[in-house]
């Protein structure tokens, strides 16, 4: 046999094979008994037992461990002070982020400077799309006015360490 007739043999059972199901590899595998998990029972969920998925949970899925989540308080404090929305049954393993802070107000300078980043570009589009007459010293104006605000927002980004950090800068590599 030629290398290439092996070859179609390998294809043809490929294709033959293709909509048979798989049959279960896992099923004469041993699970091993590091990922075997203790079965929870309603009884002692929440009071730290070995089944206890998550110890200190004084809830269980069915609601039959104590507390009920659906009757706690609106907002809840958790360790860092931060409110968040109270957990439910389904969100026991969830994060909820806090809302970001506000924006602080930009100065004037970064806001012309976002305008003529944004603005240069989109007159000479806009310009174009509707045929106005272009001179050449508004394309100018518009292509210095992206490139301006550009570099202004680039030397204002603040890339240095911070200037409180102190004398020891950690592992610079």
């Amino acid at each position: 046999m030629t290398p290439q007739s092996d070859e179609d043999e390998v294809w043809r059972q490929i294709v033959a094979s293709f909509n048979k199901t798989a049959e279960d590899a896992s099923a004469e595998q041993p699970w091993p008994d590091r990922e075997n998990v203790a079965e929870e029972t309603g009884a002692g969920a929440g009071d730290g037992a070995p089944g206890d998925r998550f110890p200190g949970n004084a809830s269980t899925a069915d609601g039959a461990g104590g507390v009920d989540l659906a009757d706690a308080d609106a907002d809840t404090a958790d360790e860092t002070g931060e409110t968040r929305a109270p957990a439910t049954a389904g969100d026991d393993d969830h994060y909820i982020p806090p809302p970001p802070p506000p924006l602080p107000p930009g100065d004037t300078l970064s806001r012309l400077s976002w305008l003529a980043l944004f603005g240069g570009p989109a007159y000479l589009l806009l310009a174009s799309l509707l045929e106005w007459p272009m001179d050449g010293w508004i394309v100018f104006a518009a292509v210095s006015a992206f490139i301006a605000g550009f570099v202004i927002l680039v030397v204002r980004m603040g890339d240095g360490p911070p200037t409180d950090s102190g004398w020891d800068d950690g592992a610079v590599v």
